[in-house]
């Protein structure tokens, strides 16, 4: 299954700050649940696990993320990521761009495209059930930027996360995609 996602949020930072945060994996990392980086393999290439957990159903990928374009003079990085499930039961890829725009020094906005191919277990879901849980998870992410990066001075992170981060429970989101899902349903189905 193959998704296209396009999500743009404001940090209260100069552009810059938010550069140095995008670029560096630990940081990035630290505020996705479920993610851990296991090993540096070069300076652009990361190895590390990420577990969803939706309901009874825990997807556990381990794999690659490699850094494919750094443009700081334009604010572009362009990250792909490649995933298998521990246990042989599907896989994920990921190719997502991050755009940064200086609103006024203090701002910056943040726009992130992904594509994304998931098989496997989670593709079972459906579409409109990934689409819903991939942007709650987008949201949580931007939330813990945002808060790393409008606390007095940047954070820092300094060592590889531990393996055994938290999964990510996608139970509440999942609910929460599913009445979405069902009010855009009968909301299109009232329309007409």
């Amino acid at each position: 299954m193959a998704i296209h996602i396009e999500q743009t949020f404001t940090v209260a930072a100069p552009a810059a700050r938010v550069w140095t945060f995008l670029t560096d994996p630990y940081q990035v990392v630290a505020c996705l649940p479920g993610a851990a980086i296991t090993s540096k393999v070069d300076d652009r290439t990361y190895e590390g696990t990420v577990t969803v957990k939706v309901g009874p159903v825990t997807a556990a990928y381990k794999g690659q993320v490699r850094f494919e374009r750094l443009d700081p003079e334009h604010w572009e990085v362009e990250v792909v990521g490649r995933g298998q499930d521990i246990r042989g039961k599907g896989g994920a890829e990921v190719r997502m761009v991050s755009r940064l725009a200086a609103s006024d020094g203090e701002h910056t906005q943040v726009t992130v495209t992904s594509d994304v191919t998931i098989s496997g277990i989670l593709a079972q879901m459906g579409r409109g059930m990934i689409e819903s849980v991939s942007g709650q998870i987008f949201q949580q992410f931007a939330a813990a930027m945002r808060k790393q990066l409008e606390a007095d001075g940047a954070a820092t992170a300094d060592a590889p996360q531990a393996s055994d981060a938290k999964p990510v429970d996608a139970l509440s989101l999942g609910a929460k995609a599913v009445g979405a899902t069902v009010r855009r349903w009968f909301g299109d189905k009232g329309a007409g």
